[in-house]
C-alpha cells in the first residue's frame, strides 16, 4: 500500500524560510498513578515545566527522486531550544503508516529523532516514556508530515528544507524528589521557586562531602561510610 499522501494542517504564522510554526494545548502531565502515589511522596504545590519542540524536516531528493521515493525526512521531539531532553525520557516510539516496513519505532537513547524515505504526507504519532520518577503515564503526540512548500505551484529545491514544527510545554505536577533534585539544574527545565518552608539539599552535596572526606584524614572510616550511606540513599 502506497503512503497516504493528505495535506498538512498548519496552526500559527509561518518561520522566514516558508516553514510553518505550530503553537499546541500546554500538556500537563500527573506524576504517578493513585497506586503509586500511595509509595511516592510529591513536592506539594510544585510543578516542573520542560518547553519541547516536535516536529519534521523534509528534502527533496531532486534528480535522485523517484514516483515513490521523493524525499527524505526526519521526524523529532527535542528541547524548544534543542536540549537534551534523555533526563526524563526514557523512550520515545514512531507510529509510520503502515505501509512502512516495521512502521512502529522505538528510539532507546537520544536523539529522539527518526529519518526515513518516501513520497507521501500522513500523520505520525510520538509517544513518550518517561523514566519511572518522573510520570508512569505515556505522553502521546501527533504531527502531519509535510513534504511539499506550501506553495505547489512553485519549484521544489534540494537546498531548502520544508520544516513544519511545534512548540509546546509538558508540565510536571508535585514531582518526586529525586526527580526535582536530578533536573533542577538542567538547562531545559523550568522550575517555580519552591514554596515557602522547603528547602532541598543541592544536587551532589553529600557526593562532595564525601570525596573531600578521603582526602582528609581526620574524617574517620565510621563517618565517611555515614556520609556514603546518606548520598545513597539521596540518589534513590
Amino acid at each position: 500500500m502506497p503512503h497516504t499522501a493528505t495535506a498538512a494542517k498548519r496552526l500559527g504564522g509561518d518561520n522566514p524560510d516558508g516553514s510553518a510554526l505550530q503553537k499546541a494545548p500546554r500538556f500537563k502531565v500527573a506524576r504517578v498513578s493513585d497506586d503509586a502515589e500511595k509509595k511516592v511522596k510529591g513536592l506539594k504545590d510544585v510543578e516542573i515545566s520542560f518547553p519541547i519542540a516536535y516536529g519534521t524536516i523534509s528534502f527533496w531528493l531532486g534528480k535522485k527522486a523517484s514516483e515513490y521515493n521523493s524525499h527524505k525526512w526526519t521526524v523529532y521531539v527535542r528541547g524548544a531550544t534543542n536540549e537534551d531532553l534523555s533526563v526524563i525520557v526514557k523512550r520515545a516510539v514512531f507510529q509510520l503508516h503502515p505501509s512502512f516496513n516495521n512502521p512502529t519505532r522505538a528510539v532507546e537513547s537520544p536523539p529522539f529523532e527518526l529519518s526515513e524515505s518516501g513520497w507521501g504526507e500522513f500523520e505520525i504519532a510520538i509517544s513518550l516514556f518517561f523514566h519511572s520518577d518522573v510520570c508512569d503515564k505515556q505522553l502521546d503526540l501527533y504531527h502531519q508530515l509535510k513534504l511539499y512548500p506550501e506553495d505547489d505551484n512553485g519549484p521544489q529545491s534540494t537546498k531548502k528544507p520544508v520544516v513544519v514544527e511545534t512548540y509546546d510545554e509538558i508540565v510536571f505536577s508535585e514531582p518526586s524528589e529525586a526527580f526535582f533534585g536530578r533536573v533542577q539544574n538542567h538547562p531545559a527545565a523550568i522550575i517555580p521557586r519552591l514554596p515557602a518552608g522547603l528547602n532541598l539539599p543541592q544536587p551532589g552535596l553529600f557526593c562532595h562531602y564525601f570525596s573531600l572526606g578521603k582526602a582528609e584524614s581526620k574524617f574517620t572510616p565510621a563517618f565517611l561510610f555515614f556520609l556514603y550511606l546518606m548520598e545513597v540513599n539521596y540518589a534513590n
